[in-house]
């Protein structure tokens, strides 16, 4: 079966990875969404990736899970797919996929574990989210509440990440912005900034709460005027064994009062509910709470509970004995709190499913009420013993009111949720909200025994009852959740005079049955017994009437009621409410007995007595309906008693706004009725309209505008009012002048806006009947703004008020007056009134005021806008120009701009052209002068929104505008430079692509334009302006490059969508650069070379298409200045130094190397001219690149040493082509490069290059040649440089060449500038260089070999060698382990061969790391001399460009009895580019020759080394006898004693034998050199000796005995066998003979080399500590000053040398072929001790014990204090401490371990360190024990093992 196009499955997501390597294949990974093209029989899918469909492969079915998706195109090649989700859904699903990848980046570059762990958390909860939406059920309204919170989430998310934000309206849903306005666009992205700052700021006050730092969080209360508190409760467990009231209401801890009603649950005996239905199903809503109540210093909920029962909780067995009991008694139980106000004030996050345990708290007495419980139990802060017993509820608040939380939170709210109100009306009536609740608490009561014997069981009975004294049914409520009932009885307080209740019940009486009805309270004693209590009856009754005589509900407040004794049973016919109800009706009722002359006398009524007790409640009336307020019933009533009506219309300015807005449609109807049918009262009526108006616009009653607004258009009648109020409108205008009308005008305008409305509305009704009168009503609100406009001319400043109250308020008029009046004609009016307004008054007013018109519906008729715009845009061009209330200015363009973009306004090109023309160019010049301040992001907007707009006419026309060529170019100065300075500093932030992009296509299009005005008017040769094409092209350029459009740096969505909707912007100004240039013709030549650089960064960018378009002009650039200047040299001097630096700065690529290679090479070679010329430098630039390319790569790693290579290839390409200023900037980088490092010397030499491009003269520096220093001539930088040098040479104790510095400097001192005060200072700091080098210690750094191999290395590596010089005590075990840590991913090689071709060739990285030994060049004038061994030192490892590495081999069978006869030495000499040191610590190998040595020359060798050792130890003891003996005693010893170092034996076996003369008769003249050398080892031994025996002190002289004995023995043996040689003479003076001082000496420490003056030591791997027996302890040297012997008459030293026939100070002695070899340093032991590091003990160190025997103990004491005593001379140093002891280097074995065991054991011990792995085998070996006791004797200790590559790093 063929592939066939896919109908059904066209998108899906991979659910497995799959990876195939073949091409045909496309791999995935788990989350792919691919797009389905084609299926294969069921099983392979072809397709691509649905975010990147540039590849296309195959895939498994069964690997792809199949979404439904939405198909456009389908079956074509722009065939898209997209999946079929909700919107919220598919955006999850994209940031998962987004964030897990950057999750994984961040994880893997192993930083910000913090954003990690907090981008992961979100993840999760995003995923949780989407499964939960996708799962289809959650709730809508939970739904819309979820879809803000992942957009914050993923918007906080995306800033955190640096990600894009997202445009997004109110509701938090992206939107498209095609169809927005630029400004529109802004605004949203400005609100979503501070969205998700705000979020930050909640985000860092949780986290930084514990520091107690203030962050400013918005309150997520703000939102809402009304809160609710929604409880549920999930179980009462409480051990009662009765039936129960559950109370539960919101209380206030401070005020000890209760905030809500109650919420009751009647609770069983079982410990259920008693109504099961509502088992599980227990919620109350506790709402209306407003920004009072969250501002409650302590709000608890309270749960109460009154049990139903016996009088006593008895636990009765038998049910008998519980018939004897009354069981209907209700009895206070006990109590639940919890504070809730951290979860009401939302500091504290509750959810519904989170359940909060509340302890239960039990009464303590029989008469302890549940108030003073709920007051105990919230005062004391110890926990109460609740045994397990409580409350189990979950609470959630939510900031909504009643309706809104009904709607919102519908899985919550449900038709059984009961509702519980706050106890008295809400901060805010919404409209609508009709209530009639009457709230009565009873206090307490005072109640006398009577006939009894024991203080009463009082029970209340509350009850409403009507005139007659009958029960009103079910309207007592005891708490919602429950019906209402007939009547409540009371709590029982066992035998209590004066009980307290505080017990609160809800009256809810119909409005009609209100006016008869009374409460009525009866008292009943209640007995324990039920027999008694049967038979006892109601003894008392308390009343009070609910409505008032003149028509007023009940008072608010306590009431004290008066209890009649009860003789009567009836209680029906309502007798007893002729009586006085309350104690002050019955006082005032004494008082007028009183006043009347009578008798105190009570009032009576039959069957009622007044009794002694007394009766307290409190009472708070909710009602809508009914007044408490005397004064608004009696004008409502107004017609009943018209004389009071003026009184009654002044009193009703004094009405609470709580009364009138109950009332207000009554009031409303009243004062209009007023109006129409009395004359008199015209302005009072007109007043307390205002007064009302004013009461509704204040906050609390804001709502209440809904309700004037209905009134206005649904009950409003007076036809004839607008002619009145007109008429009183203007009477208050006109009167401004009166000052003491001044709060009256302030309230009047204040409601203008419904005064117009009552106006507008009674004129339509009007109009109804006759519309004859248009005109004159048209005059009559003309005399209005005219009276308005008068008051807005006045000046003075108590009028500031009500003139900027005017210009608030006046606008709010426009929308209903423009449907009765004329616009255009109400346009006129608003302008006329805007220009009344006095220059600089009132400014951010008037500009607000504008604002509000903009946004009217006037401002959307053509032609009433075009009359306004004009006015609006000359104040803002005179604002802006002041830069005067720029906020406000800003504002109203935006507006402005934003409305012309609507669709709903008509044409608006008219409009724009006088924006355009009135403000464009201040928009301009505003933002350049405002570059800082906070607006000015909203400023570019509107420039932005206004060229979006312009049209191509707009342009002409504004372009026609300019009266002369100079304006028009000013104008095209500024907005290219302000275009340039936008692009280049953007002051949007980068994560708002959308406005980012705006931006650019707006400019793209503007710049189009211009570069066209350019063309046709600054062209021609007379009005050619240089300056303005030149910012044309920096702008262009700029542009081009910003960092906004690296497309490369997107992701394939992103850059798809930016080139879907803007297209690709680079290549269309890329081609607008191209056009210009060519345009120019023969103004080309004066931008060459300024250009070069522009436009080189405009081919750099990483476009193919750009660069295949640009490139060119480059060639064009070339061809102009060679036909103008006959050559190229501007253009290639700033190609060169723009390409350093654009590179280096990270442009350009492997692409455009080639390319510009490619496309320049075409065009040249096509040039009749510049075929060579220009070919040549195109190499020249690609070779450029190349160099530049590797260097950028290089310089962002850690690698230095990669980075100073790349440095160095780049300067010296820069002195091959002789670009002295390029070539200067990369030796400094250099030389930083090296400071970092420590690498004092090479950074001296960098700056020595740069001395040697300057002369001794006056001549001034160039601009290029300025460096870091302040000098301005080739001298004053030259001597500035020399300084630095030479400080760079002493830190690098290269103390020769600073010696080569002063001299240089000392000639110009001296013989040049005659500065002799600085030559004195300098002949001072060379005479310190001198000291330095005899006196201080300079260790000898090793030499290394290092080779890279393989294609994995950089090109300036890849398959090279070099010599490394190795840092101070850096062995090579150090080095290796620095060098492959640069290479973490290389192989070390574990041979010394050269590499094969496999290694080459691979692509791995393979390096090569030995020793190598470097061969000194010794200066020509030390010939002949006796020169200090400090002074000779440092030309053995300086100065050297030669190095050799000998590596020992074995030749034909091996012989054990003669190994040395077969043992070769391959010699294998490098020679580098350069000197080391130089300007690097490396330089590659550029020569390489090997030879072999044979065994006989290699102990030639080895023998010339030993002597010129011994030679040079002994002339250092003539020059230096104060020095320690060690040293000497140890080298002496070495060779005589044949048991310590070994004879000549070997030698003698392996060549001294006629079978060896007769296999190599070549020999004899090598034999007879080897036996010559032995020879002339004896004197130079015997010299030695005596030299010795003279410097030995006391306690050495029995080991210089046995010494002297051993050497005459070996002389004895070389004179018989070898002849006997000359003497050695050293001195011609006597040597200083030392008192003896005991000294003790201390083990040497293998690999480190030591010498300062006298007192150091130089310590060798291969000294005497490894030999059987440790050294004698060597007594001190005797100071300067001791008595000397007398002169011998000896030959000197000299005369001595040149008949011994060698040079005293040749050091090194020449071989057949021409090679030298080094001796060895002399090791010293060091002897001073120092506090630097303290004397380690002998234990630590290994010394077992002296050679020789130690002196008597008290003369060893002696010795020892005076020893210490004479090693603080003044010219003693300090020994800096010892390198860390390092393991063995073994990077240097061969491969025969059997010759290099023998190697190693004939090694000498004096032979230094440095020099152990390359030199040949010694003279004579012999056995030796090694210092480690472990080790076999005879055996090299075994190596360690190879360490593993993740241990090593």
């Amino acid at each position: 079966m063929p592939w066939i196009p896919s109908a059904k499955d066209k998108y899906g997501v991979a659910v497995y990875n799959y990876r195939n390597g073949n091409k045909m294949h496309l791999n995935l990974s788990v989350g792919d969404p691919v797009h389905i093209r084609e299926e294969f029989e069921g099983l392979w899918y072809k397709g691509c990736h649905n975010h990147d469909k540039s590849i296309t492969g195959i895939f498994p079915c069964s690997y792809i899970h199949i979404k439904e998706a939405v198909v456009e195109h389908r079956g074509s090649k722009n065939e898209t797919v997209s999946c079929k989700e909700p919107p919220v859904v598919q955006e999850m699903t994209h940031v998962l996929r987004e964030w897990g990848t950057m999750c994984k980046d961040i994880y893997k570059s192993n930083k910000n574990h913090k954003l990690l762990t907090r981008i992961r958390g979100m993840l999760q909860q995003l995923i949780n989210i989407r499964r939960s939406i996708v799962s289809g059920t959650m709730p809508a309204d939970e739904l819309a509440t979820i879809k803000k919170q992942v957009a914050d989430m993923i918007d906080f998310g995306n800033r955190i990440l640096d990600l894009d934000l997202i445009v997004r309206n109110e509701n938090r849903e992206p939107i498209d912005v095609n169809n927005l306005s630029t400004v529109e666009i802004y605004t949203m992205y400005s609100e979503s900034a501070q969205r998700i700052q705000r979020k930050i700021a909640e985000e860092d006050f949780h986290r930084k709460g514990k520091n107690n730092e203030v962050v400013e969080v918005q309150d997520p209360m703000s939102s809402s005027h009304v809160h609710s508190l929604f409880v549920t409760v999930k179980n009462f467990v409480c051990r009662i064994g009765e039936e129960a009231d559950v109370f539960m209401s919101l209380y206030d801890g401070k005020s000890h009062s209760f905030i809500s009603e109650n919420y009751l649950v009647r609770w069983g005996s079982q410990g259920l509910p008693r109504n099961l239905e509502m088992l599980n199903n227990l919620k109350c809503l506790f709402t209306d709470l407003g920004s009072k109540d969250m501002s409650r210093e302590k709000i608890y909920l309270v749960c109460q509970i009154v049990r139903i029962g016996r009088m006593e909780l008895k636990d009765l067995k038998s049910e008998s004995d519980r018939k004897r009991y009354t069981n209907s008694l209700r009895r206070a139980f006990g109590i639940a709190v919890m504070d809730v106000t951290n979860i009401v004030k939302g500091i504290e996050e509750r959810d519904e499913d989170k359940q909060t345990f509340i302890p239960f708290v039990q009464v303590t007495g029989e008469n302890e009420n549940l108030h003073q419980l709920i007051m105990r139990t919230i005062s004391s802060r110890s926990e109460f013993n609740h045994k397990g017993q409580g409350l189990w509820v979950s609470m959630k608040m939510l900031h909504a009111d009643l309706k809104t939380a009904q709607r919102d939170y519908q899985h919550l709210i449900d038709k059984t949720t009961a509702v519980a109100r706050k106890m008295g009306f809400p901060e805010v009536i919404m409209p609508g909200d009709i209530r009639n609740d009457l709230y009565v608490t009873l206090i307490q009561g005072d109640f006398e025994k009577g006939s009894k014997t024991a203080h009463k069981n009082v029970e209340v009975t509350v009850s409403v009852c009507g005139k007659s004294g009958e029960v009103i049914p079910i309207v007592v409520s005891m708490g919602v959740g429950e019906d209402p009932m007939s009547e409540h009885r009371s709590c029982i307080y066992y035998q209590s005079r004066q009980p307290r209740w505080g017990e609160i019940v809800k009256i809810q009486v119909p409005i009609e049955d209100l006016r008869n009805a009374h409460l009525r309270f009866t008292f009943r004693h209640r007995s324990t017994m039920q027999n008694k209590d049967t038979n006892e009856k109601d003894y008392g009754l308390s009343f009070i009437k609910l409505m008032r005589e003149e028509g007023t509900t009940l008072k608010d407040g306590i009431h004290n009621l008066v209890v009649y004794k009860l003789e009567t049973r009836r209680l029906d016919n309502g007798k007893y409410l002729t009586l006085p109800a309350t104690r002050e009706e019955l006082d005032t009722h004494t008082k007028q007995v009183k006043t009347s002359g009578g008798h105190q006398r009570y009032p009576r009524v039959e069957g009622f007595i007044l009794s002694k007790d007394n009766f307290q409640i409190t009472t708070l009336v909710c009602s809508t309906k009914l007044t408490q307020n005397v004064d608004l019933l009696g004008l409502l009533k107004w017609r009943v008693n018209s004389t009071d009506l003026k009184k009654n219309l002044e009193a009703l300015m004094k009405v609470g706004g709580e009364e009138i807005v109950k009332f207000l449609q009554d009031t409303l109807d009243t004062l209009f009725n007023i109006l129409m049918e009395v004359n008199d009262y015209d302005t009072l009526v007109f007043d307390a309209l205002i007064h009302i108006i004013s009461l509704i616009a204040e906050k609390k009653f804001f709502h209440f505008f809904a309700v004037l607004d209905s009134y206005i258009c649904e009950h409003f009648s007076a036809a004839l009012a607008y002619q009145k109020l007109i008429k009183e409108l203007v009477r208050s205008f006109n009167g401004v002048e009166d000052i003491n009308n001044k709060d009256q005008l302030q309230k009047t305008i204040k409601a203008l806006e419904y005064v117009f409305k009552f106006i507008v509305r009674s004129r339509e009704l009007f109009e109804q009947f006759n519309d004859q009168s248009r005109d004159k009503f048209e005059s009559e609100v003309r005399l209005v703004f005219k009276a308005i406009n008068k008051l807005m001319v006045h000046k003075e400043n108590h009028l500031l008020v009500p003139q900027g109250l005017a210009m608030k308020h006046l606008p709010t008029v426009i929308e209903d007056i423009t449907t009765v009046f004329e616009p255009r004609g109400l346009s006129s009016l608003l302008q006329e009134f805007i220009k009344n307004v006095p220059m600089d008054r009132l400014t951010k007013q008037k500009i607000q005021c504008m604002l509000d018109i903009v946004h009217s519906s006037l401002f959307k008729v053509q032609e009433c806008r075009l009359i306004l715009l004009k006015m609006m845009t000359r104040d803002l061009r005179d604002l802006m120009q002041k830069q005067d209330e720029l906020e406000s200015c800003v504002k109203l363009l935006s507006d402005i701009l934003s409305l012309l973009r609507s669709k709903d306004v008509g044409s608006t090109r008219d409009d724009i052209k006088e924006v355009m023309n009135a403000l464009l160019r201040t928009l301009i010049q505003t933002i350049i002068k405002i570059r800082d301040s906070p607006h000015i992001a909203n400023f570019v907007a509107c420039l932005i929104s206004l060229l979006r707009q312009m049209e191509e006419n707009h342009y002409h026309q504004y372009i026609a505008s300019f009266p002369s060529t100079i304006d028009l170019m000013d104008f095209l100065m500024e907005i290219f430079t302000l275009f340039q300075e936008l692009i280049n500093n953007n002051v949007y932030r980068p994560e708002w692509v959308t406005m980012i992009c705006l931006q650019n296509s707006v400019f793209m299009r503007a710049i189009k334009f211009f570069g066209k005005t350019l063309t046709n008017k600054f062209l021609d040769e007379n009005n050619f302006q240089y300056v303005v094409w030149e910012n044309f092209f920096n702008l262009g350029v700029a542009f081009l490059t910003q960092e906004s459009l690296h497309m490369e740096t997107f992701s394939q969505n992103k850059r798809d969508s930016i080139n879907k909707k803007y297209g690709n912007l680079r290549y269309e100004m890329g081609f607008e650069i191209r056009a210009a240039w060519f345009n120019l013709g023969q103004h080309k030549n004066k931008f060459i070379p300024d250009m070069v650089g522009p436009i080189l960064k405009m081919t750099l960018v990483p476009e193919k298409e750009l660069r295949k378009a640009t490139i060119p002009i480059f060639f064009d650039i070339m061809q102009c200045e060679l036909h103008s200047r006959g050559s190229f040299k501007k253009f290639e001097s700033a190609m060169i130094t723009k390409l350093d630096e654009y590179i280096e700065s990270g442009h350009g690529d492997e692409e455009y190397t080639e390319l510009f290679y490619k496309i320049m090479t075409e065009w040249c070679l096509k040039h009749q001219y510049l075929k060579q010329s220009g070919t040549e430098f195109v190499k020249l630039v690609r070779l450029l690149l190349m160099r530049l390319l590797d260097y950028r790569s290089i310089i962002r790693e850690e690698n230095r040493d990669n980075r100073m290579s790349c440095t160095v290839n780049l300067l010296n390409f820069y002195k091959e082509i002789n670009r002295s200023e390029m070539y200067i900037r990369y030796l400094y980088k250099l030389h930083d490069l090296h400071q970092e490092c420590d690498n004092y010397t090479e950074a001296a030499y960098c700056l020595l290059l740069h001395a040697k491009q300057l002369n001794w003269s006056d001549e001034m520096l160039s601009v290029e040649e300025v460096t870091r220093s302040s000098a301005r001539t080739h001298r004053e930088l030259k001597e500035t440089l020399y300084y630095e040098t030479i400080k760079l040479f002493e830190n690098g104790k290269i103390w020769e060449e600073g010696i080569k510095l002063c001299k240089e400097l000392e000639h110009q001192y001296e013989q040049e500038t005659f500065q002799y005060t600085e030559l004195a200072k300098l002949l001072k700091l060379q005479a310190n260089l001198y000291e330095n080098i005899t006196t201080k210690l300079r260790p000898e750094p090793e030499y290394f070999f290092v080779g890279y191999y393989g294609k994995g290395f950089p090109a300036f590596q890849r398959n090279r060698t070099f010599i490394y010089r190795g840092k101070e005590y850096e062995r090579l075990s150090e080095f290796s382990s620095r060098i492959m840590m640069s290479c973490p991913n290389a192989q070390k090689m574990t041979t010394t061969s050269p590499p094969t071709e496999d290694i080459l060739n691979s692509d791995g990285m393979f390096i090569q790391i030995f020793t190598v030994s470097a061969i000194m060049e010794e200066p020509a004038y030390f010939k002949g001399k006796s020169i200090n061994t400090k002074i000779i030192n440092y030309y053995k490892a300086n100065e050297v460009q030669k190095f050799i590495y000998n590596k020992p081999f074995r030749k034909g069978p091996k012989d054990k009895d003669n190994e040395f006869a077969s043992m070769w030495i391959e010699r294998t000499t490098y020679v580098t580019s350069y000197k080391l040191p130089g300007i690097l610590r490396w330089f590659e190998i550029k020569h390489t020759d090997r030879q072999e040595v044979s065994p006989l020359q290699n102990a030639i060798e080895t023998m010339e080394n030993a002597n010129a050792d011994i030679k040079q130890i002994v002339l250092q003891y003539v020059n230096e006898p104060e020095s320690p003996i060690n040293p000497l005693s140890m080298k002496l010893n070495g060779t005589v004693d044949a048991k310590v170092m070994g004879g000549f034996s070997n030698y003698e076996k392996a060549f001294f034998n006629s079978e060896y003369n007769k296999k190599n008769p070549d020999d004899s003249v090598r034999i007879a050199r080897l036996k010559d050398l032995i020879a002339l080892q004896v004197p130079i031994l015997a010299e030695g000796i005596r030299l010795h025996g003279e410097l030995a002190p006391v306690a050495l002289q029995p080991f210089h005995k046995n010494m002297e004995n051993c050497f005459n023995d070996l002389r004895d043996k070389v004179e018989k066998e070898y002849g006997k040689k000359p003497p050695f003479q050293s001195v011609t003076r006597p040597v200083q003979k030392v008192a003896p001082q005991p000294r003790t000496l201390s083990l040497a420490r293998p690999g480190s080399i030591m010498s300062i003056n006298s007192y150091t030591s130089d310590i060798s791997e291969e000294s005497p500590s490894n030999s059987t027996a440790p050294p004698p302890e060597i007594p001190a040297k005797k100071k300067p000053g001791a008595a000397t012997p007398t002169k011998d008459n000896r030959k000197s030293k000299s005369d001595w040398l040149s008949n011994f026939g060698g040079s005293s100070t040749s050091l090194d002695h020449e071989t057949k072929n021409g090679l030298k070899h080094e001796p060895p340093q002399p090791v010293e032991l060091r002897e001073e001790i120092t506090a630097q590091r303290p004397r380690r003990p002998k234990s630590q160190v290994g010394v077992t014990g002296p050679l020789t025997p130690r002196p008597p103990h008290h003369a060893s004491e002696t010795s020892l204090a005076s020893s210490n005593s004479s090693l603080t001379s003044p010219v003693s140093r300090f020994a800096p401490p010892l390198p860390t002891k390092q393991t063995g280097d073994y990077g240097n074995l061969p491969e025969d371990n059997d010759v290099m065991q023998k190697h190693v054991k004939s090694t000498p011990n004096n032979i230094s360190p440095s020099r152990l792995r390359n030199k040949p085998p010694p003279p004579l070996p012999i056995k030796r024990q090694e210092s480690n006791p472990g080790t076999p004797l005879g055996k090299y200790p075994i190596p360690p093992k190879k360490p593993n590559r993740k241990d090593a790093s």
